[in-house]
């Protein structure tokens, strides 16, 4: 039994790990953060296989968390698809490093390693490991440069950017 509380334990610690050489950005100001971000690009994940239009918007919970709403449309099922989630700091709140949760107690990492620091109009996004990537924006497109920037700075810490799906916004 000890030794499967402890697997248990480290499988959700193991969630909210951050991938080597990733930094998360400090001077974190979460009020700037809140409102809405459109997906630009992301790596591939069954949560999100298929999925267009997608956007994550980010309000204050009474208990100081941060309700998480994510959604995109589902081409194949002619609908939307929503999840609402809720996400609290790791460590300090002016570190962009939280942990957020769809279900129940299981958490995943969210890290933001590249952030727009004086408009807070994109984000660079990995979750536990370099198979999570997400490019964010406040708007439904991006500057050109700006995300060949984001995309070099990815692909400079290993994450696989030739499988980058972008996401279209109709």
């Amino acid at each position: 039994m000890k030794k499967l509380t402890i697997l248990f334990v480290l499988l959700l610690t193991g969630c909210v790990g951050v991938p080597e050489n990733v930094k998360p950005v400090d001077n974190f100001k979460l009020e700037k953060y809140l409102g809405k971000w459109y997906e630009i690009a992301r790596l591939d994940h069954s949560f999100e296989r298929g999925l267009t239009s997608v956007t994550a918007d980010y309000s204050m919970r009474s208990d100081g968390g941060v309700k998480v709403i994510n959604r995109g449309f589902s081409i194949k099922n002619n609908s939307w698809k929503v999840a609402e989630g809720k996400a609290y700091f790791v460590n300090e709140p002016n570190i962009g490093y939280l942990k957020v949760s769809f279900f129940g107690p299981f958490y995943g990492a969210y890290i933001v390693f590249e952030l727009d620091h004086e408009n807070y109009q994109y984000s660079l996004v990995s979750g536990p490991d370099k198979s999570y990537l997400w490019i964010l924006s406040r708007s439904p497109g991006i500057d050109e440069e700006i995300k060949d920037m984001l995309i070099a700075k990815a692909a400079a810490l290993g994450f696989d950017t030739k499988r980058l799906i972008y996401v279209k916004h109709e």
